[in-house]
């Protein structure tokens, strides 16, 4: 009788749904960023982010624990630096926050991956990811000039301890600077992770209040991705392949799976992340506390679009909350 063919008879049992299921979520498949800033016993939370705050670095012994405890394997570092000049100083200073931070962390546990963002957006008193030369009209970041410090920030990361560098500021040449920054001084070991096609995206505006990043004048255009551009992602993608890149990443996720498919296709052989950014968050936060939709079943819903679409890794706020969920 028609039908001969009936999806549905592998949909009827719970366990043989789990049986054919093509995408698997864990709690290894996630990286937790993390907001560090200077003071003492500072949890300060966030308030367009529920639910993430900025913590001092004498707070990560016992968050780290918490987070070993879910199973989580990495962490990724952004510094609030306790003050900010033109060039962000402490961003290469071998007692910034970043620096700090990392010390902090290797020194309670030697089994969390520590990888670091290299960028200077939250160094800078301008808000920009590098040396900016005018600050009329079109915003000009100076490509080279902020090359060598990004160069500089990666090797002062790796002195610190950290495991892995991962440069975010699409700057032209930043993977293969960092690369022979770090093999110069010894550290041919760190791998790098490419923000490799990073979007100039509104969904970023709630990190900017966690790491008081936001630009103090135009915007960030000039340097990152126009959201229109898929051919173009796979150029840069290919760039950094070419400059020595270990790991590449889609940044954002959630309107970028596209993206993330097309990369994986271009470069099966690298592993992919993808960062399930702020506003991504946010806007499930924000639509779960009026009662509009669940948020485990729509977070859970987004990490897995995320990697069913090809990534291999997920940077993501979730991480803590997604790991207590998958575990029940």
């Amino acid at each position: 009788m028609f039908p001969n063919v009936r999806p549905r008879r592998l949909r009827r049992h719970p366990r043989l749904r789990d049986l054919i299921r093509e995408t698997h979520l864990t709690a290894n498949d996630f990286i937790l960023p993390l907001f560090v800033r200077h003071g003492e016993n500072q949890r300060i939370p966030i308030a367009s982010m529920p639910g993430q705050s900025q913590l001092s670095v004498d707070l990560l012994a016992q968050e780290v624990k918490e987070i070993e405890e879910l199973g989580i394997p990495a962490v990724i570092l952004f510094g609030i630096p306790e003050h900010k000049d033109a060039t962000g100083s402490d961003a290469v200073s071998d007692d910034g926050i970043v620096q700090q931070a990392v010390r902090a962390i290797k020194a309670e546990t030697s089994n969390l991956l520590v990888m670091t963002d290299v960028c200077f957006c939250e160094f800078t008193d301008h808000g920009h990811c590098g040396i900016v030369n005018d600050n009329t009209g079109m915003v000009d970041v100076d490509n080279d000039a902020t090359l060598r410090l990004l160069a500089r920030e990666a090797v002062s990361h790796a002195e610190a301890g950290a495991d892995l560098v991962a440069p975010s500021g699409m700057m032209d040449g930043m993977i293969e600077t960092i690369r022979m920054g770090l093999d110069d001084n010894h550290f041919e070991h760190i791998p790098i992770m490419s923000y490799a096609a990073k979007y100039q995206s509104a969904f970023y505006g709630p990190f900017r209040d966690a790491a008081e990043s936001a630009p103090q004048f135009g915007n960030r255009a000039t340097y990152q991705m126009d959201p229109a551009n898929g051919r173009e992602a796979i150029r840069e993608v290919d760039l950094d392949v070419e400059e020595g890149a270990d790991i590449l990443m889609v940044k954002p996720a959630l309107s970028y799976l596209d993206i993330i498919t097309r990369v994986k296709e271009a470069h099966s052989e690298l592993p992919l992340a993808a960062y399930n950014v702020s506003g991504e968050f946010s806007m499930v936060k924000a639509a779960a506390a009026q009662g509009w939709i669940d948020e485990r079943q729509v977070a859970l819903e987004v990490l897995t679009s995320i990697k069913r679409a090809g990534a291999d890794m997920i940077i993501t706020y979730f991480a803590k909350d997604a790991s207590r969920w998958l575990d029940d």
